[in-house]
């Protein structure tokens, strides 16, 4: 057996050249001769050599707190400075709306909490009924009390950041929240989003792409539609406080093959991840849009407009920064690429019988293939794929801890059977035709060996 990796591969070089990467990645490639395809991008992503290269000297030469006044520091400073007004230019935005985290998760709980902390219950949005001027007003607080809280609307196919944050501020009696559940395409209408929103509603949370099943949300319309509300709704008898409701959207899937030009979307705030678009992982940011207000979730020396204290990780920051801009310059080129191989995977895998695609089949990122089998556990197949060197997932990698079914499926309308026989392909940067003939090759043999060991079969009706 050749030592090589890679030597089993002989088109790998020419097919990647045509790409805008300069060489292959062997981030994912193993020895003892074993073909390793990685199918997993959504999950995670591997550093580009090229943001590794521009992040490499603010590990050592440039190593300086950003926050100090010596030349060392200030140098720090400039790069993070630099990157902000990077980033604010892609999504078409300001620098000054640019905030830093630690990655998606923190971003959306500084989007939810930040809005939330501001609306104490006291002073929700309510009816400004004549003669009822004060909301502490005994007559108002006669009413049910969820009509005094602060309303926030959102899908049932958002992150679990998203959703546990929300389920546990509804628990805890600060806010009141509407769910809306998608079609049986995965795709939210927006008259259904709208029809949920009132003169309470603060926060309308829609993500951009579904990180499980791909689908595209109309995000730029249900703006208008929010644009729209807000302004029929001054000068009425109710009072909406500053431009509520505001609306959020994680774009986190979506950055490497979307436009995020905000002022499109009409998004109020936006949740960018550097782990996704082949940056580093650590490291994502909120954009804030100028007027609105948040109440900072971690309190410290000031950092970042006094909303996330703590040095900034300006290695993070950078690599970020040139990630966000390689993956917009060559998203529609990419996103072409990908496309083919998601759609001949795609019909590859459903020649397997009782088996379905889940999520719109246009309406749906690039990269995404997310398919149920009938009779089988997604989790025993997956493991099946990775003895065969295939990487993907049944689901969300930060619920893979979890044995729950998938609540993205759960939401479509399917059953807990055809849930819990789902898997992901995401396919990515080095994804090549002859990794997606692979798994159309192998997946129909282990499907069949795991049904025949399966104690259930299911007719059709269970999808």
């Amino acid at each position: 057996m050749p030592n090589n990796p890679l030597s089993f591969r002989p088109e790998r070089k020419s097919e990647v050249e045509k790409s805008h990467r300069t060489k292959p990645s062997t981030a994912h490639r193993v020895g003892h001769g074993l073909r390793s395809v990685y199918l997993d991008n959504a999950a995670a992503t591997p550093l580009d050599a090229k943001v590794l290269k521009a992040m490499l000297p603010y590990f050592s030469s440039i190593a300086a707190n950003p926050s100090s006044l010596h030349s060392a520091g200030q140098a720090a400073n400039k790069a993070v400075t630099q990157a902000r007004k990077s980033i604010a230019e892609i999504i078409n935005g300001h620098a000054d709306e640019i905030i830093f985290t630690s990655g998606g998760t923190e971003s959306d709980n500084l989007a939810i909490n930040g809005i939330i902390s501001v609306i104490p219950i006291s002073n929700s949005v309510i009816p400004a009924k004549a003669g009822i001027q004060n909301p502490m007003d005994p007559r108002i607080r006669k009413d049910d009390k969820r009509e005094s809280l602060p309303h926030v609307v959102t899908t049932a196919i958002e992150h679990h950041a998203i959703l546990e944050l929300l389920t546990r501020l509804q628990k805890n009696g600060a806010i009141d929240l509407t769910v809306i559940k998608p079609q049986k395409n995965g795709v939210v209408k927006v008259d259904d989003i709208m029809s949920a929103v009132n003169d309470r509603t603060v926060l309308v949370s829609v993500m951009y792409a579904n990180n499980e099943i791909g689908t595209i949300q109309p995000i730029g319309d249900i703006g208008r539609a929010i644009l729209k509300y807000r302004a029929a709704k001054r000068g009425t008898l109710y009072e909406v406080r500053g431009t509520f409701p505001l609306f959020h959207s994680d774009a986190c899937q979506a950055a490497g093959y979307l436009d995020l030009n905000v002022e499109k979307l009409h998004v109020d705030l936006l949740t960018l991840n550097g782990g996704k678009i082949y940056g580093p992982k650590g490291i994502g940011l909120l954009f804030v849009r100028r007027g609105v207000k948040l109440s900072p979730t971690v309190i410290g020396g000031g950092q970042e407009r006094g909303l996330r204290s703590g040095t900034e990780n300006v290695p993070g920051i950078v690599g970020m920064a040139k990630a966000l801009e390689l993956v917009q310059k060559n998203h529609e080129k990419e996103s072409k690429r990908l496309a083919q191989f998601r759609d001949r995977l795609i019909k590859g895998l459903l020649r397997i019988p009782k088996s379905r695609l889940n999520g719109d089949p246009a309406e749906r990122l690039p990269n995404n293939v997310n398919i149920s089998f009938m009779d089988i556990e997604g989790e025993a197949a997956m493991l099946y794929l990775d003895a065969k060197g295939i990487s993907c997932s049944t689901g969300s990698a930060c619920a893979s801890t979890s044995l729950d079914p998938s609540h993205v499926i759960l939401a479509l309308g399917m059953s807990y059977e055809a849930a819990h026989g789902s898997l992901r392909f995401s396919l990515g940067h080095d994804t090549i035709r002859s990794d997606i003939d692979y798994v159309i090759k192998v997946m129909p043999g282990i499907v069949e060996m795991l049904r025949k060991i399966s104690p259930v079969t299911l007719d059709m009706s269970h999808f």
